[in-house]
């Protein structure tokens, strides 16, 4: 049979039977047969069954049955319900599909009996559904059943197809026995909130709280004159919650009914979505839609599912307290999954989290095969209502491109974290060359890293001295002043020669001999071009893993395991998508170095190389001022060959003169061979805490750090008044002339 056709069984005519499984047989009918594929529309199939069948086209409805449900009839109303008939079936040669008529649905009603087989006529959907439990009070994010009886949800709210008494049944019988009487314990008032919420769904009946708090609650039912009531504490000293009294039966008949069913309502839609997320935490929402019509028989609309993923992704299945302890199983799989990474997790003797490391195989195979020695160090909070500070390492691609590294936790930024850090570094590059690091001057790093890399270069960051500079002299000078102060001072940076160095410190001086002195304090052999010992290839500021912390900003407030997991799937999509886009360059350099060579041609093409000495050169441009080139030591007077790794504009007009070419004068670290080299591995997925994890751990293996401190805002002092202006003159009698009073006032002549 040719691809996504498929041959129609048009029955009609008959009957269904209902089999005590809850299964339908259809009957004594005739069968016509009819043959659709992808193209096939609806509105042309419903007339070529009318005309088969005699019938007329408004008043018909063709269903169908999922593969392996007979319990459940789907409706065809649509083009989109006709591709979905398809996809179903897309398996098989033959489908059935049933032609019903209004007036058969009217007046035979399809009725369920869990007791015994009966004859009956073809369903219709319900028009009304029996009331489930309705919520009331305080309940939390994880099993949020709350408020699931409201007004039952018209057509407004999802789109019914028949929906599966038995199937939602299902879903809520395992919520019989949630609450079992006296005594009975639950791990926190949370757990028992949760249990409370289930059990009244599972029995139909809706409650209030009378008193709901951490330490002692009382529900009971909401029907008017109903006894029901449960009462449950805390057991001292421990979070543990406990019943101590339960109400056996409603006097309102609540639990009586076997025929009660959960609505179908946007909250049980959230619900059932959390359901499918956990199966499929990558599900999408046509996935899942697709999922609760095969599952529950009802098609949920796209807006419900949307702000169920929504909500699950705020409100995240693992509770937050729980990540910590899902930290050891989530390493194991780390390098189970990616031999040679490293993923190392430390806690304090209380078992509270105190750091943890992460370097990927792939990370850094990629940095010691095709990455610079260039490092940058920062940090950032992260989003939590624990202590958590994210520290990074980050290199940059051949084509200037953020290439993460490694990664660490801590409950706090300090001198002891900073130097374990370095150390878990060293020992994951394993590499004995010297690295330069571009890290603030302010994170105390200058000691840890002279003794943890040997002949390495700490560069301090051009953005923190300008902040720190700043906030110094904010007051001092005037806006415009400083900003002619930072002019002089990025020239002081870049600059090529010692004596424009000298010339820039002195402009500084002329303006603010203050603002020299802090400078020249400030370390230049760290932040000098001429006075700097390492190669930072130009880059002068640790803020280029901005990118990498926009995957930690994005996020919302998620458990520590969801977040490593997170930035390790980030990694992984970076690697695979450079990869992939590599493949595809011709270039012998990669793009970004490429188009700043072609920029230096267009500036050679205006030079001139009017004397040689060997292998030295002299190269004048339009201004008259002379720069040195010389090829053999890839080195130029303007130090731009130098700092940065590629040829500038007059080694490329003496390259050019002397007819070679520009790529053997160009750093290996920028050609497309080493950029392919940084990508070469791959970084596989981890299993996602949500489904790794199902319920909290029994066994405590690492427990939250400290809490955030936040200090309440200072209090105003109230500023005693003092008057500024000029003095108020003082009253004089014009009758007495006395002080202090005038002639109305006047007590001698009154």
């Amino acid at each position: 049979m040719a691809k996504g056709k498929l041959i129609v069984i048009s029955r009609s005519g008959g009957k269904f039977t209902l089999s005590d499984d809850g299964s339908l047989s259809y009957c004594g009918e005739e069968a016509h047969a009819i043959s659709i594929n992808t193209e096939s529309k609806f509105d042309e199939l419903k007339a070529e069954v009318a005309e088969m069948w005699n019938y007329d086209p408004d008043s018909l409805t063709i269903k169908y049955f999922l593969p392996h449900n007979n319990k459940t009839l789907i409706t065809v109303s649509n083009d989109k319900d006709l591709q979905h008939l398809l996809d179903f079936h897309g398996n098989s040669a033959t489908v059935d599909v049933y032609v019903l008529t209004n007036e058969n649905q009217r007046s035979d009603q399809f009725t369920m009996s869990h007791s015994r087989s009966q004859m009956v006529d073809e369903p219709v959907t319900p028009t009304s559904i029996t009331h489930a439990a309705s919520i009331s009070g305080d309940t939390e994010q994880l099993d949020s059943l709350a408020s699931l009886t409201r007004d039952i949800d018209t057509p407004d709210n999802f789109i019914p197809e028949a929906p599966s008494a038995n199937a939602l049944q299902k879903l809520v019988k395992s919520w019989d026995n949630c609450l079992t009487g006296l005594e009975q314990r639950f791990n926190n008032v949370h757990d028992f909130r949760v249990a409370l919420n289930k059990f009244s769904i599972a029995h139909g009946f809706e409650y209030t709280f009378k008193t709901n708090k951490s330490r002692y609650i009382i529900a009971k039912c909401r029907a008017e004159g109903c006894h029901w009531t449960i009462k449950a504490a805390r057991l001292s000293t421990t979070k543990l919650f406990v019943i101590k009294k339960m109400t056996e039966t409603h006097t309102c008949g609540a639990g009586k009914s076997s025929s009660r069913h959960p609505k179908v309502s946007s909250k049980l839609v959230k619900f059932l979505v959390k359901e499918k997320l956990r199966d499929s935490p990558n599900a999408k929402p046509r996935e899942i839609i697709n999922g609760i019509l095969q599952d529950y028989g009802f098609k949920a609309r796209y807006a419900h599912v949307w702000r169920g993923l929504e909500s699950a992704k705020e409100n995240p299945q693992v509770p937050y307290d729980e990540g910590y302890n899902q930290l050891p199983s989530l390493f194991k799989q780390i390098i189970e999954n990616n031999p040679g990474s490293i993923a190392t997790l430390v806690t304090r003797e209380d078992l509270s989290f105190h750091s943890l490391f992460v370097a990927l195989q792939a990370s850094l195979h990629g940095f010691k095969n095709g990455c610079r020695p260039l490092l940058f160090l920062d940090t950032m909070t992260i989003k939590s209502k624990y202590q958590s500070e994210l520290l990074t390492a980050t290199a940059l691609d051949g084509n200037e491109g953020i290439f993460p590294v490694a990664f660490a936790v801590v409950d706090v930024v300090n001198d002891d974290n900073w130097h374990w850090f370095l150390v878990q570094l060293k020992s994951a590059l394993s590499i004995f060359q010297p690295v330069t690091f571009v890290a603030d001057r302010q994170l105390g790093l200058k000691k840890p890293i002279s003794m943890i890399f040997k002949n390495s270069h700490h560069g301090y960051c051009l953005h923190h001295l300008i902040e720190g500079l700043k906030r110094d002299f904010n007051g001092l000078c005037t806006e415009e002043v400083l900003q002619v102060i930072f002019t002089h001072f990025y020239d002081a940076v870049r600059a090529a020669t010692l004596d424009g160095f000298r010339k820039s410190i002195e402009n500084i001086r002329n303006i603010s001999p203050e603002a020299c002195e802090w400078i020249l304090q400030s370390g230049p052999e760290h932040w000098s071009n001429v006075l700097f010992q390492g190669s930072r290839y130009g880059h002068f500021s640790s803020n280029v893993a901005e990118t990498f912390y926009s995957w930690v900003t994005e996020l919302p407030v998620i458990p520590i395991a969801k977040l490593i997991e997170t930035l390790c799937s980030k990694m992984m999509e970076l690697m695979s998508t450079q990869k992939s886009d590599s493949s595809q360059w011709l270039t012998k350099l990669t793009p970004a170095v490429e188009f700043k060579l072609e920029q230096h041609i267009l500036k050679a093409n205006m030079l001139q190389v009017p004397v040689s000495h060997g292998s030295t050169f002299e190269v004048c441009d339009s201004l008259g001022a002379i720069y040195v080139v010389n090829i053999d030591l890839w080195d130029c007077s303007c130090r731009e060959w130098q700092l940065k790794g590629f040829p500038c504009c007059h080694a490329v007009a003496v390259l050019q003169q002397l007819e070679r070419s520009l790529y053997d004068y160009c750093s290996e670290y920028f050609t497309v061979d080493a950029f392919r080299s940084t990508y070469s591995n791959c970084i596989n997925p981890v299993a996602t805490t949500d489904t790794a994890v199902q319920k909290k751990s029994s066994t405590i293996e690492v427990r939250p750090p400290a809490l955030c401190h936040v200090s309440d805002p200072p209090k105003r002092k109230k500023k005693k008044y003092i008057h500024k202006g000029p003095f108020k003159r003082l009253l004089h009698c014009s009758k007495c002339q006395g002080a202090g009073h005038n002639r109305q006032t006047c007590h001698i002549f009154s």
